[in-house]
């Protein structure tokens, strides 16, 4: 891979810097410039400088919007009478329906039967006609392409385009035009659009800047292109945005030659920083828009000391999901917990525990006695507790209380 300390030549790659600026000014009237700003409290914790970009402020929120209406503006008359495909069940369907509805370009998008009614109805919504196709993705993507010869379309694809790439790349344009001293970026890898046009706004900078990409460990693809390994590329990943099993033939190429490193970062990372971007930043993000942030805090002595520019390049989350997510960490942190007791089965004994909880001034969410399918003898009986504490501190004085006064107590933890 590439050094930042030694400019790549970047003359043969499908993707150059005139063409990023280019792209930026054909779309920068039409899109959200999204705001660059400095997070102190994310800072101490990394122990860098940290600088967020917002594209999940855009009005699809995701920066896929850039590429693709960069692609339709290059569009001639005749082409974009005869209207766009693309097979997408996320942010560049919703990125290319609404800015090919604003164009008045006819936009037709296939999904997988499977995708969520919400995802359809959200494109839908921006105008586009959208046909259901197959199980998979590839089913899906097939027949968009049977579609575009049969009828016309232009195809645009969600990342293995130079027209698309050079638009992804326009966010490199407005973060360092912004904070000039950013030494260092992290940005997600899925197909690889974002970063290979970021990449060349780096390379085509006046200081060194190194570009770290960032993608889930279950879904490392553009990792094992690069790094001739053979890791497994399947899972149910919370950054589905980024859940690419092939990359792209242009975006592998340019990652090779602009791209430093590429770092893996695990699930429970991932949790972690879409629950601390809401707790500290106050903006939702999905999955793979906390993947910068993820890989950041997971490897700090790398990022010590720099001035760091992560790209929270998505906030489409589901709700449920998100609420889960957001459990998920009270639970490991400690402030939310769920014990089961053994007591004897006789009056007075929930009374008994639950003394113990207001001496500790704990909150109790949710009971539940088990006296049938349990191990204990027949006068025992298991009771589950979900409560509410401050933090690790507090549920470790509840634990040391209930031991102190005769209980037996096993903490069920997350994994």
């Amino acid at each position: 891979m590439a050094t930042a300390a030694q400019p790549t030549t970047t003359e043969t790659l499908p993707v150059s810097i005139e063409d990023v600026r280019a792209a930026h000014a054909r779309i920068r009237d039409s899109i959200v410039r999204t705001p660059t700003l400095v997070s102190k409290t994310l800072s101490t914790l990394a122990g860098a400088t940290i600088y967020l970009k917002f594209e999940n402020l855009q009005f699809t929120a995701a920066y896929k919007e850039r590429g693709a209406l960069n692609t339709l503006l290059l569009l001639d008359a005749e082409a974009k009478a005869r209207g766009v495909i693309a097979a997408s069940a996320g942010n560049h369907a919703q990125g290319l329906a609404y800015h090919a509805n604003r164009l008045g370009v006819p936009a037709t998008i296939v999904m997988p039967t499977t995708t969520p009614t919400v995802k359809v109805v959200q494109t839908e919504g921006h105008g586009a006609s959208v046909v259901l196709h197959g199980a998979t993705f590839d089913e899906a993507y097939a027949h968009a392409r049977v579609l575009e010869a049969e009828r016309g379309y232009t195809f645009v694809h969600p990342f293995d385009d130079p027209r698309v790439i050079a638009g992804q790349g326009t966010v490199a344009i407005e973060m360092l035009d912004e904070v000039p001293a950013i030494d260092t970026l992290v940005v997600p890898i899925g197909g690889g659009g974002l970063i290979s046009g970021m990449s060349t706004v780096a390379r085509a900078a006046d200081h060194p800047i190194e570009v770290i990409g960032v993608q889930a460990e279950l879904f490392p693809s553009m990792y094992n292109k690069l790094r001739h390994t053979d890791l497994p590329c399947a899972g149910d990943t919370l950054a589905e945005g980024i859940a690419v099993k092939q990359p792209g033939g242009l975006t592998a190429q340019m990652v090779e030659a602009l791209v430093d490193d590429i770092v893996l970062v695990t699930e429970r990372s991932l949790e972690e920083s879409v629950s601390l971007l809401l707790q500290i930043e106050k903006t939702v993000v999905e999955g793979a828009g906390a993947a910068g942030l993820a890989a950041v805090l997971a490897n700090k002595e790398r990022f010590a000391g720099k001035t760091v520019g992560i790209v929270l390049c998505g906030g489409n989350i589901d709700t449920r999901l998100l609420a889960n997510v957001l459990l998920r960490d009270l639970a490991r942190s400690g402030r939310l917990a769920r014990l089961r007791i053994r007591l004897q089965d006789q009056p007075g004994a929930l009374y008994n525990v639950a003394r113990i909880f207001d001496q500790e001034r704990v909150n109790i969410l949710e009971l539940a006695h088990q006296r049938i399918f349990t191990n204990l003898p027949a006068k025992g009986l298991s009771l589950d507790v979900e409560c509410e504490t401050r933090d690790r501190a507090h549920l470790d004085r509840l634990l040391s209380a209930l031991d102190t006064a005769g209980y037996k107590v096993s903490l069920i933890e997350l994994a």
